[in-house]
């Protein structure tokens, strides 16, 4: 059984035990939710401690003497936080029957803050709240993750508790937290090896634990190498970031604030990186707040009530003049017409718009919803015509250049892991990524598909298989790099579809009314998402309303 299935079988079981005990609580979702991400976060907290104090054990053992430093820094240099021993998840288990669980829990979170300055007060310490039975039970329930199972287990973990809860309390609609497998190709895209790195939505971080997994990968020190930046609007949210940061060895800049009105990082051409994935097709924006920041928003605002282009413009923006973005975006932006058509011209017409992703449906966890993945990179150069006809140069091969866009239909590429969850496969998100290094003249990365074995990898996604010669190409059906006046032509659509065509043999269809119908689709999502949540509104009123009759 493939590390995936293991994995969402742990999911299930530790949720639906999890839910349970909050039936019997007499807690709301929300109350309930920061103490069982907090109880799941001390556990993983312990076994990273763990393993880094087995990595100084086993380096100690091959000198003679062991190294200087104290144990903490040590530790810390492992990327782990440092776990004194009254944190430890472990002696929690094995407290006497006389000890008050809340009070023990309580103060091992406090424990745990004093040790490692990265978390103050992001811990919860309400676990007096909770009887002590039901405390037992979540620790011993928890006690059974297995953290081992694959990569990133603690993250995927933490990433279906959080969509649970929210669907439990309603979600908002168009917000949709983001699947691993997005969150990592945008990474290899973007090659984040050095420098600062801003994400505006930040939710839990997990763009930043991915950029910080890329350098390490590359054998490089990720605390060294990385500056993370981040803002997002509720403090529960800005305290869960924090934690995924801290289990992760990482210290970063995260704090609370509303992007669209407060810009609390200075953020206009101060980062090398940036990353996001913005609620979509949100309205109600005070536009009026912001049509006057032109360094944030140089385009001007979209008259129509919509901001995903006000969050377009925010990435955008936010670079320096080398500076790359990745971004998952909703589908219709692509295509938009009226003011964010003109705002998207203007945008195209920078040079800086790298890489357009047509990704498939069903990679978000809780939603069908197809997206395209954004790449901005402003230190693209002027075309080189001698690079382009194959030439000798620094990047010999490289066709990127401020005069064209490469779209990659990667619609068709994808892993059915469930009926109703796709992702990649380490070879497909490989393959993906390389045929953007290809489009600028580098060599391959195989890096991550070789750090990540899996066994439906298979070689059918192999690069020599599309790309016999190591250069690019355009291939009908999967990319195809576009000239900005081949763009105007198609009236600056940026829509994969309408540039990359149809492979050989394959049935020719409407891309316009594909686009469409995928527009439809994202709407319809986005209504259902306000449905429940208007739904649980009503019947939580009701039940008020029935109590005082």
């Amino acid at each position: 059984m493939s590390d995936f299935k293991l994995i969402q079988q742990l999911e299930t079981r530790l949720w639906s035990a999890a839910d349970n005990l909050r039936a019997n609580s007499g807690l709301t979702a929300q109350e309930y939710s920061r103490p069982v991400l907090g109880l799941i976060f001390l556990r993983y907290a312990e076994y990273r401690f763990s393993e880094a104090k087995k990595r100084l054990e086993a380096k100690a053992s091959t000198r003679r003497r062991r190294s200087g430093g104290d144990i903490r820094t040590l530790i810390q240099a492992e990327g782990a936080m440092f776990v004194p021993d009254e944190a430890l998840y472990s002696s929690l288990l094995e407290l006497p029957e006389d000890r008050s669980v809340g009070l023990a829990v309580n103060a091992a979170m406090k424990a745990l803050e004093a040790e490692n300055e990265a978390i103050k007060d992001a811990l919860p310490k309400t676990y007096t709240r909770f009887e002590d039975d039901i405390l037992k039970d979540l620790l011993k329930t928890f006690a059974g993750i297995r953290f081992d199972l694959g990569t990133d287990v603690f993250g995927r973990i933490y990433e279906y508790f959080l969509n649970e809860f929210a669907k439990s309390e309603g979600q908002g609609g168009g917000e949709f937290f983001t699947p691993s497998p997005l969150v990592r190709l945008i990474t290899q895209v973007l090659e984040p090896y050095h420098g600062k790195v801003f994400d505006p939505a930040c939710g839990s971080g997990g763009m930043f634990v991915s950029s910080a997994a890329f350098v390490e990968e590359h054998n490089r020190n990720a605390s060294d190498e990385l500056s993370i930046f981040g803002q997002e609007k509720t403090g529960d949210t800005v305290r869960l970031s924090k934690m995924n940061l801290a289990v992760h060895g990482l210290q970063g800049d995260v704090r609370e604030g509303n992007s669209y009105y407060e810009d609390i990082h200075r953020c206009a051409g101060a980062f090398d990186y940036v990353m996001a994935n913005p609620p979509f097709n949100v309205d109600k924006i005070q536009k009026e707040r912001l049509e006057d920041d032109k360094k944030r928003f140089p385009f001007g605002m979209p008259r129509n009530d919509n901001g995903n282009y006000i969050w377009i413009q925010m990435f955008y923006a936010a670079l320096n003049k080398t500076g790359r973005a990745g971004f998952v975006m909703a589908n219709s932006a692509s295509d938009a017409r009226g003011s964010e058509l003109e705002i998207r011209q203007k945008l195209i017409e920078t040079g800086a718009v790298d890489v357009m992703v047509a990704v498939s449906s069903n990679f978000f966890y809780t939603v069908t919803l197809p997206c395209t993945l954004w790449f901005f990179d402003k230190n693209k150069q002027e075309q080189n015509t001698d690079a382009k006809d194959g030439g000798s140069t620094d990047n010999a091969g490289a066709i990127a250049s401020k005069d064209n866009v490469l779209f990659i239909d990667a619609r068709h590429i994808f892993r059915q892991v469930t009926r109703a969850v796709r992702d990649y496969t380490s070879e497909q998100l490989t393959f993906i990524a390389n045929i953007v290094k290809l489009y600028r003249g580098e060599q391959p990365d195989h890096t991550f598909v070789e750090n990540h074995p899996d066994d439906n990898n298979d070689g059918s996604w192999s690069l020599d298989s599309y790309f016999p010669e190591g250069k690019y190409k355009d291939i009908a059906g999967l990319c195809k790099v576009a000239t900005l006046d081949e763009i105007e032509a198609q009236g600056w659509s940026l829509n994969a579809g309408r540039y990359v065509g149809v492979a050989q043999g394959e049935e020719e269809h409407d891309e316009d009314f594909a686009a469409k119908l995928e527009a439809l689709q994202e709407e319809l999502e986005v209504l259902n998402a306000s449905a429940r949540q208007l739904e649980q509104k009503i019947g939580l009123n009701l039940s008020k309303i029935l109590e005082a009759v």
